[in-house]
């Protein structure tokens, strides 16, 4: 089912004719293992939950294809979708909906934006629910509940981890060792939230890094002129890009072309999965964004080429971004929780998912291939990706075991 499938689901949900959604590959009624995904299906980040879908769905497939729940007897995986709408107060909705008319359900993944996941869990915690997410924000993890697994690493340990990783990337190039750091954000809440980790506990000195640009605008951007040439004056080994909306991504870059910065000869590091999506090549082009590097918190990675294989042609998507390959593990994980308990039941489920430890088959579906979490829900040895775009491609190249190619880090900026 190529794209366009998929938004038509996607349409039938927020149209209401679909408030909940069953996808089931199943032999008898009495076999399914209902497992949920609640994303946002309409609104304007339908986009990221029609890419959630197409991870799950095709897990959901594959896993039945190849016997379903062989301690269960062969029980088929049954996919139960919610739309999270636009809003927090969407998102707690729906999630009621799906708790009540799905009683027997034995966990759910999603809900993409932080805040839909705070919102979602108050509800899928009352009710004693495993919930998987990839959701960032810190406070996922701090609330005390018992049901709430994040996979990604939390905000604050992104940001400190993605400078560490910058460097990293820099000595697999056999490149200088980045000193001084020029940045590029907008004022809105997450590009705050990053420098202000960052800067926390002299993080930056403890690495070596200097900040001798800090360019802040508020959205949109009109005109990349005045923060470039402040770039330039700075002259930086690297640049940290922070804006949140693609057009202000695009203003930056193409200005940074055109005055000499562009192609890589600027080491640049965007940060968020929007700088890596086909609609960014789109609009920028490939020129345009030749070397840039970006930060993710999951990828397609190497040891998923068969899984990436078929998500290709199922669903015509030129790579697997974060929010497939996130959804698509969290399917596989409910299934070997199932398989190793024996049983739906939802505690016994809960306490296979924290004692599965770093199983191959689930943990090389998220950064870091760990899947041990500490009390409060977060996953051990969750770190961050990098990306690089390299003749059209976002490829991955750290970590260096998971990397799809080698970095390429400009010896001298500007």
């Amino acid at each position: 089912m190529r794209f366009q499938g998929w938004l038509r689901m996607a349409a039938a949900v927020a149209a209401g004719t679909l408030g909940v959604v069953a996808f089931a590959q199943t032999t008898t009624q009495t076999q399914d293992v209902k497992v949920g995904l609640i994303a946002p299906l309409s609104g304007p980040f339908a986009r990221q939950g029609a890419l959630m879908l197409q991870g799950a769905q095709l897990a959901v497939a594959r896993i039945n294809e190849k016997g379903g729940v062989k301690s269960l007897g062969g029980a088929k995986l049954k996919l139960i979708v919610a739309d999270t709408g636009d809003s927090t107060e969407k998102a707690k909705n729906a999630a009621q909906r799906l708790v009540a008319d799905n009683p027997g359900i034995v966990g759910i993944s999603g809900a993409w934006s932080s805040s839909f996941t705070l919102a979602v869990t108050e509800v899928t915690e009352r009710a004693g629910i495993p919930f998987v997410t990839q959701s960032f924000a810190d406070q996922i993890t701090a609330r005390g509940f018992k049901y709430v697994l994040q996979t990604s690493a939390p905000a604050g340990i992104q940001a400190k981890s993605a400078l560490a990783a910058i460097l990293n990337v820099s000595k697999l190039a056999s490149a200088p060792t980045p000193r001084k750091m020029a940045v590029i954000r907008d004022n809105t809440a997450s590009p705050t939230g990053l420098m202000n980790a960052i800067q926390q506990n002299g993080e930056m000195q403890k690495l070596g890094l200097e900040v001798v640009a800090d360019e802040v605008f508020t959205p949109p951007m009109a005109d990349a002129t005045s923060a470039v040439q402040k770039l330039r004056n700075a002259r930086p080994d690297v640049l940290l890009l922070l804006p949140t909306v693609m057009s202000d991504d695009k203003l930056v870059l193409e200005r940074m072309n055109e005055t000499g910065l562009g192609d890589g000869r600027l080491p640049t590091v965007a940060s968020g999965a929007h700088m890596a999506a086909p609609e960014m090549l789109k609009l920028v082009g490939p020129e345009v964004l030749e070397n840039t590097f970006v930060i993710v918190a999951n990828w397609q990675a190497k040891g998923l080429e068969d899984v990436v294989a078929d998500y290709h042609k199922k669903t015509g998507e030129p790579w697997m971004p974060q929010e497939s390959v996130s959804t698509y593990g969290d399917m596989v994980f409910f299934k070997e929780a199932v398989e190793q308990a024996g049983s739906v039941d939802r505690q016994r489920v809960m306490a296979s998912m924290r004692a599965l430890g770093n199983k191959g088959a689930v943990a090389r579906f998220y950064a870091g291939n760990t899947l041990e979490f500490d009390e409060t829900g977060k996953r051990l040895g969750a770190s961050v990706m990098i990306l690089q775009w390299q003749q059209g491609q976002p490829k991955l190249v750290y970590p260096a075991n998971a990397a799809e190619a080698k970095p390429r880090w400009p010896s001298k900026a500007g």
